[in-house]
């Protein structure tokens, strides 16, 4: 298992370096450039492999251990560790990370995007699974860190170099405020480390901020909060989003949504909160009010951006409602609560899956129709997918109530767990405060339900095409490939939620228990 989780984060550097090399004569293929995006789908494809492997030799009889651990020094006068591990917390983001990488290798392969070679993009993608990867398995915070910005520089060249209209400002809004937040978190971290006397994540969640004074806590939540806030995004500091989705190619939209948001969830559940738990008390409404405003904020846009007449970008829409997504996320880790927290990262789950659904459906559209703007898509009549192309217009209906949160499938129990754990918050929390945010959060499903409708009736819905309409394609092969998994896991996370609860809440119960069983 060590060997295992080594390699599913080292292999994707070892094969971003080859993807640079020229390929082998027997190996390229038609061309240079299929050979090295099917060395992507190739690279991306045994890191998947390893990654389900590792899950399934996992002891999910002990969720809440640490397994596959390595622990080597590696900057002594600091005692800064190369400290790998995986527990119930962190194996459903490694593995959900790996399989988003694959597809999107995968789709990137048969539909590659327009750009400068295929080879510089292939080596991006791999680190970005790398860094990414990276972050949900070490238990150093230096290394955290250093994880954490090794993924900014990938997905700025992807935006910036294989982006739509627009990537220039979006690419530079994207690194400037990740990076501004990043610096913040630095020095929370710094903090951290320096005073408890060690940046190992085991060890400080262990001692439960006993180590630490209440104000230093304080300050670190406030420093390392901010960073990990804008990553996830919380409203106010979300702004870098939209423009960088409706700007980033579909893959580079599908891994933003799906993986590189979790990021910064993760960080609050596997850092802020077990080490300072103090000044997370301190923090959590105003964590919760800033979340319910998001969910609202979202669903608002969301409505704006969908109404006729408006010329709203569905891409932009999409991104919009990850803000209102994410915001349940933050509510439930705002709880401080086992109901909330397993809740926050079921959540996490169910908005990797469906979003990125969400994204290679658009990107579909979008290609078919040579636009994503709303107005254009509807016409007069309105798009009628279900007509032109049934199976695409019925796969963006099942994301649009996936997305909304339909009971029985993955959207619905993050969101209910969260509100479940907002509803009765940890005990020092102001319980008529988040009774409030709950029934706003209840307010906020309802305006979700009422654009993802909007969107669907106005672009699958329709009069029947004239007979002299060009025909527009239906789901191709490759596409079906790519998407059928993230449907597939879509219904069995709603219909068997136990599959992530039975990993996450064991560990979860110990990590806010101090680290103690």
């Amino acid at each position: 298992m060590q060997f295992l989780l080594a390699f599913t984060v080292a292999g994707p550097l070892i094969g971003a370096v080859a993807a640079l090399l020229p390929a082998p004569p027997g190996l390229k293929g038609k061309s240079p450039d299929q050979a090295v995006l099917r060395h992507g789908v190739t690279v991306t494809g045994v890191v998947l492999v390893a990654a389900l492997a590792l899950a399934l030799s996992f002891d999910h009889d002990q969720p809440s251990r640490m397994q596959a651990t390595t622990d080597i020094s590696w900057i002594p006068a600091l005692d800064v560790r190369i400290h790998l591990g995986v527990d119930g917390i962190s194996l459903p983001l490694l593995v959900l990370t790996a399989l988003l990488t694959f597809l999107c290798a995968l789709y990137s392969y048969f539909k590659p995007p327009a750009g400068p070679s295929p080879k510089g993009f292939v080596a991006l993608l791999l680190v970005l699974e790398s860094g990414t990867l990276a972050t949900f398995a070490v238990l150093d915070l230096m290394l955290f860190f250093l994880a954490f910005e090794t993924v900014l520089i990938p997905m700025y060249f992807l935006i910036a170099r294989w982006g739509g209209e627009g990537r220039q400002p979006a690419a530079w809004k994207f690194i400037l405020f990740t990076l501004l937040g990043s610096v913040v978190m630095l020095l929370g971290l710094l903090l951290v480390g320096l005073k408890a006397g060690t940046f190992d994540m085991v060890a400080l969640a262990t001692d439960n901020g006993r180590g630490l004074s209440a104000s230093l806590q304080v300050i670190a939540v406030l420093a390392i909060g901010i960073g990990l806030a804008v990553k996830t995004p919380m409203w106010p500091l979300h702004s870098w989003l939209p423009d960088a989705h409706t700007a980033a190619p579909t893959v580079g939209s599908v891994l933003l949504a799906g993986v590189l948001l979790k990021m910064g969830t993760y960080g609050f559940v596997r850092i802020v909160l077990p080490v300072a738990p103090e000044g997370m008390h301190v923090f959590a409404p105003y964590l919760a009010a800033f979340a319910v405003a998001g969910i609202v904020y979202g669903s608002l846009a969301c409505l704006a951006l969908a109404r006729p007449g408006a010329k709203g970008d569905l891409k932009r829409l999409i991104a919009y409602s990850s803000v209102g997504h994410m915001g349940f996320v933050l509510l439930g880790i705002a709880s401080m609560t086992p109901t909330g927290v397993n809740g926050a990262l079921f959540a996490n789950i169910a908005h990797g899956l469906i979003t990125g659904l969400l994204f290679f459906l658009v990107g579909a559209i979008k290609d078919r129709y040579g636009t994503a703007d709303l107005d254009t898509l509807a016409g007069a009549t309105g798009a009628a997918l279900y007509g032109r192309a049934p199976r695409l217009g019925g796969l963006l209906a099942f994301g649009a109530v996936a997305s909304l949160g339909l009971p029985g499938l993955a959207g619905f129990w993050g969101e209910m767990l969260a509100m479940f754990g907002a509803f009765q918050p940890a005990e020092g929390l102001s319980r008529p405060a988040f009774l409030t945010y709950t029934a706003v959060a209840c307010f906020g499903t309802l305006l979700t339900a009422a654009y993802l409708l909007v969107v669907v009736r106005r672009v699958c819905m329709g009069a029947k095409p004239a007979a002299d309409s060009p025909p527009l394609a239906d789901v191709q092969g490759y596409e079906f490939a790519a998407w059928t998994p993230l449907a597939a896991l879509t219904v069995l996370a709603g219909l068997w939620p136990a599959v992530l609860l039975g990993l996450t809440d064991p560990a979860v119960q110990q990590l806010l228990a101090g680290g103690k069983p």
